[in-house]
């Protein structure tokens, strides 16, 4: 059974699935179309990612498409634990520049599903943490936009000093002061 839960940023989902257990382990679907393909406004998954970070305090992101492959998310934790961050960059949303956090983790049986125009990133908070995302659209590097992960205008407070981060993802800028979101 999946349950869909809203958080503070519209669009921004909180999936809790429960597991169905016996004594060889546990069964749980982590992904039903009757279930969420209106959260998904009508949209199919196209593509399955998987993502490994060994060390604690990595941080991943901040990241989304634009255009065309401007898509929704959905990003599970199968091993380790991660916190994951929502950043609304949504010019006429309600919450633009606010973000949202939740720790994912195999044991908590939960997901995050993250609408277009709202940035993804996540923390590893534990050795060995391996992500699924399930997205609506085909990765496009031209489509691709992102801001630093410790952008004051987003003010996102990591609970754990970061360790490492990729070349590409350091390489994105602060949002300026004039910056007025992106249109969908």
């Amino acid at each position: 059974m999946i349950k869909a839960n809203k958080t503070t940023i519209g669009g921004v989902t909180e999936l809790a699935r429960t597991p169905i257990s016996d004594s060889r382990g546990a069964f749980q679907r982590l992904y039903c179309n009757d279930v969420l393909r209106s959260y998904l406004n009508g949209n199919k998954i196209k593509q399955i990612n998987h993502s490994f970070t060994s060390e604690v305090g990595s941080i991943r992101g901040m990241h989304m498409q634009l255009g065309a492959s401007a898509e929704y998310k959905i990003i599970t934790c199968v091993s380790g634990e991660v916190f994951d961050v929502a950043l609304d960059l949504r010019r006429n949303s309600l919450t633009f520049l606010q973000w949202y956090s939740v720790v994912l983790s195999p044991k908590k049986h939960n997901s995050l599903l993250i609408p277009p125009g709202v940035a993804h990133g996540f923390q590893s908070l534990k050795e060995n943490s391996e992500l699924l995302y399930l997205h609506t659209e085909n990765y496009s590097p031209s489509d691709e936009v992102g801001v630093s992960f410790l952008d004051p205008s987003a003010n996102i407070k990591w609970p754990l000093p970061h360790t490492q981060i990729s070349d590409r993802d350091l390489l994105f800028k602060y949002l300026n002061n004039d910056f007025i979101g992106y249109d969908l």
